[in-house]
């Protein structure tokens, strides 16, 4: 097994297809037919990803791109169907208390890890208590555990202080993966080697990462759910450029595409007969786009201002302009595809800039001699696609009602240490996930206990208001589905109220892919799921 990740190639279409044949063998060996299974198993499948994910397994990681990836390796007690009811994975059968206190899993026997060692119970309460450590999210999913007991080899309990009515649909496999305690125990988890070079349980094993052009995973032999998996390898690609990426997939030099698909080029590859263009949701978690308001500016923090704001901007527009259709409005926190605590009955802001021209009359910020009343900056997310346009879109529609918008761009890593660190800005443009429940994923942006500068993807608003506070605080721990419903919609009118931040749509989950891959998306994790079911048509 070879590990290239000591420096970085060069990204060259001629380094990916020498890596590819050399491992033609592997693509090649044997495999145990199952009648009972007539599933076709074999070949390859590439996926570009588009942004190379700083690791793979998500321990102590929360990056996007490594969604796809990590779960392939290091699988998690559970997965969940498409109506979010959760199966066995690593888990056979698990049970949680009247109270909300405990939660016991017995644990699939007969399970090896890729190095060959047994999996066991130590296992998995080690790495819950590394999520609860180390993991960005982790740290709050699993706040109220206070222990990971061990009871026998095959079975866990985790003793909780408070309950946590969302604990349960938090171990799929790329958000709690489960890592073996002896390849990690004594470690700093966040700088273990086998976070680039995973070893997992998963019906993939890794090969090689060859930094700048893909990383490759071939079929574990081993695998507890065999004849999964169907296929004799994965491989990641990490193609940025547009071009390129349209060309991979339409060239069949990758057969799934992810990500850097231009908007304008999808109508092209739908007429493509052999590819099939999917914009189904991913239920787990869906991204909106949102402008969130830096609420320590002394113009922004006038609630008339956010309104006006609100009034200026024709998110239709944007809709049908920016994301050519490809996305659907939104006018509070929850993306319609989180469909469990969607509320559709919120007051709408809808686009009227004489109305918007009222209220910053009203604020007291009247148009000076060169026709505005004040100057902000706008900082998008990237710098480039949607973002930026949405950026280009927001300066244009504030300047007619008289407010005068610098647009800043960047590289995302600029962009979160400006937002979230330097504080130095006044709207930015970016997508956030809301991920599998409110608690997880939304709270931690309005949550007043949750302004952290440093740390991203936090309340960078420096949002407060202690209503909303109880809210969430109070369903963070609501056992009953009803009650807890009820608060995050009660939750939801405070905040588009208030406005710290405007939504703006829920973008399509668009993924391009050759028409022969079957069984790609399943459950509620669809790409991020853990692959065994793969397969290509003969």
């Amino acid at each position: 097994m070879t590990i290239r990740n000591a420096r970085v190639l060069k990204p060259t279409r001629r380094a990916f297809l020498l890596s590819t044949v050399a491992l033609a063998a592997v693509a090649a060996m044997p495999h145990v037919s199952r009648a009972q299974d007539e599933t076709p198993r074999g070949g390859s499948v590439s996926i570009n990803i588009g942004t190379e994910p700083p690791v793979l397994v998500l321990i102590a990681h929360s990056a996007g791109a490594a969604y796809y990836i990590s779960g392939k390796a290091t699988e998690s007690l559970l997965t969940y169907d498409k109506d979010f009811n959760p199966q066995p994975l690593l888990a056979t059968e698990w049970k949680v208390s009247d109270d909300g206190l405990r939660y016991w899993f017995k644990l699939r026997e007969g399970v090896r890890w890729h190095d060959g060692k047994d999996f066991t119970a130590e296992d998995v309460a080690f790495s819950i208590l590394a999520l609860k450590e180390n993991h960005p999210r982790g740290r709050a999913t699993f706040a109220t555990v206070q222990k990971a007991n061990v009871l026998n080899p095959h079975e866990v309990e985790l003793l909780l202080s408070k309950p946590a009515p969302y604990l349960l649909s938090a171990f799929a496999s790329f958000e709690a993966p489960i890592v073996p305690k002896h390849l990690y125990e004594g470690t700093k988890i966040a700088e273990n080697p086998h976070n680039v070079a995973p070893v997992g349980t998963g019906p993939y094993k890794f090969v090689e990462w060859v930094r700048g052009s893909h990383a490759l995973f071939v079929r574990n032999e081993d695998y507890w759910g065999s004849p999964k998996p169907y296929l004799d390898q994965i491989i990641f690609r990490f193609i940025i450029d547009p071009a390129a990426a349209v060309a991979a997939i339409e060239t069949g030099e990758v057969q799934v595409s992810t990500a850097n698909l231009p908007l304008t080029d999808i109508d092209r590859l739908k007429a493509n007969p052999n590819l099939i263009v999917d914009t189904d949701p991913a239920p787990y978690s869906p991204s909106i786009a949102r402008a969130e308001f830096n609420l320590e500016n002394k113009y922004l923090a006038d609630i008339k201002v956010r309104h006006a704001i609100a009034h200026a901007v024709d998110k239709d527009f944007i809709v049908n302009t920016v994301y050519l259709g490809y996305a659907t409005r939104l006018d509070g926190p929850v993306s319609p595809d989180l469909a469990k605590f969607y509320t559709p009955d919120l007051p709408k802001y809808e686009f009227d800039p004489a109305k918007a021209e009222k209220l910053l009359d009203e604020a007291g910020y009247k148009r000076g001699a060169d026709g505005f009343r004040f100057k902000l900056f706008i900082d998008p997310t990237q710098p480039s696609g949607p973002p930026k346009q949405t950026a280009e879109y927001f300066a244009q529609a504030l300047a007619k009602v008289g407010i005068k918008v610098e647009l800043r761009t960047q590289d995302f890593a600029t962009f979160v240490k400006r937002i979230f660190t330097d504080r130095d800005f006044d709207i930015a443009i970016e997508g956030m996930s809301n991920l599998y429940d409110p608690t997880v994923g939304i709270q931690r942006l309005y949550w007043s206990k949750n302004f952290k500068p440093g740390v991203p993807f936090t309340n960078g608003s420096k949002y407060v208001n202690p209503d909303v506070d109880r809210l969430l605080e109070t369903a963070a721990v609501e056992v009953d589905p009803k009650k807890r419903l009820a608060l995050f919609n009660d939750f939801q009118k405070l905040v588009v109220q208030d406005l710290p931040t405007l939504d703006i749509v829920t973008p399509s989950v668009i993924t391009v892919y050759d028409k022969r891959v079957k069984n790609l998306k399943t459950g509620v994790e669809h790409l991020w799921s853990n692959g065994a079911g793969i397969y290509l048509e003969e």
